[in-house]
């Protein structure tokens, strides 16, 4: 298999939609039953019915604007086919949400070019405590399964935790793991791990950094430095910068994002812990308005629980009908 073959698959396994499936079950749960209570001795969609629709998909954490947005559209339909009875609801709102995420670029990743960069280069940033670390790991082996040489950089020094956690996460998936003393310089680390990775011929770098959310200006030195650093010995690099959100924290999900994005050049989305919260409808959220692409979820504890986000398998599985 080459660089990133898995990438290739044309559609979810029986097993991924099943994990996928019962990792948004308490989403699907709340979205449904609140759904139900709204169009109860109702005969069609009417104003009261989109009303209490808005209100549902706010509170399961769509975002007021891209709430809006939907409403908007099943308005229009429902203006132009005159008559919808409520028994329609589901299948129209399933229609709108899977168009969303079509149009603001989140799919599953079938046509995405990585070009010809060895290594190619993952810088992973976020907060501590969205499941960064583990999502590094989980990757790791994700990759090193489609025949890749993986090294991944222990460049969050602030933590000891962090650093420890990483090469546990190596130990088990068997990568290898560049790191420095704690308290080290995030940049240094993570210019001998490309280094290294030249040295070696691996295929894939990845540099998890310090979980820290302060000041926009700080942040965006702090990766600045590591970039330049990293481009020294990999012109380009890094070619991916993978922000890591935990989908339960919903809104504040969404303002770490607006935060990152800001500070520097995010250009996916992974959002862990799905399987956990009812609040995986900030999936939808964010997709909508920073126009990145969610890259992959993670729906459970085990290492093959991390997915690449097909957003299709996604909404089938929000509104599977039992």
């Amino acid at each position: 298999m080459g660089l990133f073959d898995f990438f290739k698959k044309k559609e979810t396994s029986v097993q991924e939609q099943e994990a996928l499936d019962k990792g948004l079950e308490k989403t699907k749960e709340g979205l449904f039953s609140k759904i139900t209570k709204a169009v109860v001795g109702k005969a069609t969609v009417d104003d009261d019915v989109l009303d209490e629709l808005e209100e549902i998909l706010v509170t399961s954490d769509v975002g007021v604007n891209t709430t809006l947005k939907i409403i908007q559209r099943i308005e229009e339909r429902v203006a132009r086919d005159k008559y919808i009875n409520t028994t329609e609801l589901n299948g129209i709102l399933r229609q709108e949400i899977q168009n969303l995420l079509a149009e603001n670029n989140s799919s599953d990743f079938e046509n995405f070019e990585y070009g010809s960069h060895k290594p190619y280069v993952i810088m992973v940033v976020g907060v501590n405590g969205v499941g960064k670390t583990t999502t590094i790991g989980k990757l790791a082996s994700k990759l090193k399964a489609a025949g890749n040489k993986v090294v991944l950089g222990a460049a969050d020094t602030f933590r000891a935790a962090a650093v420890d956690q990483l090469k546990l996460w190596g130990e088990r998936v068997d990568v290898r793991v560049v790191a420095q003393a704690m308290g080290s310089d995030p940049a240094s680390v993570a210019f001998d791990t490309l280094q290294s990775a030249v040295a070696n011929g691996d295929d894939v770098a990845v540099i998890d950094t310090a979980g820290r959310l302060h000041n926009k200006v700080a942040l965006m030195n702090e990766l600045s430095k590591i970039k330049n650093v990293m481009q020294k010995v990999v012109p380009g690099a890094p070619h991916e910068i993978l922000l890591v959100l935990d989908a339960s924290t919903g809104q504040n999900a969404i303002e770490q994002c607006r935060q990152f994005t800001q500070a520097t050049d995010v250009n996916a989305l992974a959002l862990t812990k799905l399987d956990g919260t009812a609040k995986g409808g900030v999936v939808i959220g964010i997709s909508d308005q920073f126009k990145i692409p969610v890259k992959y979820i993670g729906v459970g504890e085990s290492v093959n629980d991390l997915q690449l986000f097909d957003r299709k398998a996604f909404v089938d599985s929000l509104f599977k009908q039992e």
